[in-house]
């Protein structure tokens, strides 16, 4: 009873709101899987012709359900289209970025935060600078790079320029993480016997678990959906990733949309499952950040 009497009208007006922000969210989710079971004729739209001749005009099923689930397009992405060497070249490239940029990110912090020498301050603006340079910019002198050290058309050709762009980035999350940790540990492992690297192995990387979410999700994202890049540096079908691979359904199976669509729902699903099972991390993660003391 007292939680009936505590409820008020303007409770059912934010609860309203709610249901259509999630209504609004997840429809773009719901019309692109049905997208992907549906035939050119219920996507486009048909005509017959009746028993007495007269043209039916069928107009397209935009949002409502498949009327014949067409579970085949996915095998036809997967097979034709070769979406599945996209998403295991995706999921290497991403999975190696996360790791670089992790490792690299916390032990740049270490140093610009923990440890005290002359110009560790002019080099965090030197890695600050990093966010203020737009990707398009960095196409051609990247391009050149690459191309003397011959790593187009290979993994590194992804690898190396999605970790170093993604590099400032983690560092500035791992710097508000770390500032949270007491210096008191630093002086009680060294009164240890820790020298810097056992301080940091075995204080200050255990204590940042909650900045893995993060940086992770963030760099995962940034690699994921990245075109550009792997537009103009990987041409090479062995080593080309699923938003390129997605972008030449367009070109060769023009008017096979209901593949397109299955292409587009298993590029997306990765990026929905790491949401779902790390959503709470990630908000965790960025409460510890926040809170200082």
């Amino acid at each position: 009873m007292n939680e009936f009497r505590k409820f008020k009208p303007s409770n059912i007006i934010v609860h309203v709101l709610l249901i259509i922000l999630v209504i609004i969210n997840l429809f773009p989710l719901y019309w692109m899987v049905t997208f992907s079971l549906k035939t050119n004729d219920e996507i486009l739209g048909y005509s017959y012709k009746n028993e007495a001749g007269e043209r039916i005009l069928v107009p397209p099923n935009h949002v409502g359900l498949p009327q014949h689930w067409e579970w085949a397009n996915y095998s036809e992405a997967m097979n034709t289209g070769n979406m599945g060497q996209y998403f295991i070249n995706s999921l290497a490239v991403s999975a190696s970025v996360i790791a670089i940029v992790i490792i690299a990110a916390f032990m740049a912090t270490y140093a610009l935060t923990r440890l005290v020498w002359k110009g560790r301050k002019m080099m965090n603006k030197f890695f600050m600078l990093g966010l203020t340079i737009p990707i398009h910019a960095a196409i051609v002198p990247v391009f050149t790079i690459l191309s003397k050290l011959k790593l187009l058309n290979t993994y590194a050709a992804l690898i190396v320029p999605y970790a170093a762009f993604a590099l400032s980035m983690g560092i500035l999350i791992s710097v508000g993480f770390m500032g949270d940790i007491p210096y008191d540990l630093d002086e009680a492992a060294f009164l240890d016997g820790c020298g810097v690297w056992g301080i940091f192995i075995r204080i200050i990387a255990p204590l940042m678990m909650p900045a893995i979410a993060t940086v992770g999700i963030y760099t995962f994202l940034q690699c994921w959906n990245e075109l550009l890049f792997a537009t103009i540096f990987v041409s090479s079908g062995k080593y080309r990733t699923l938003p390129v691979g997605v972008q030449q359904l367009f070109g060769q199976y023009t008017t096979r949309w209901g593949p397109i669509g299955a292409a587009l729902t298993i590029a997306t699903l990765p990026t929905i499952i790491v949401y779902v099972f790390l959503s709470k991390r990630i908000q965790d993660s960025f409460i510890a950040g926040a809170v200082k003391g």
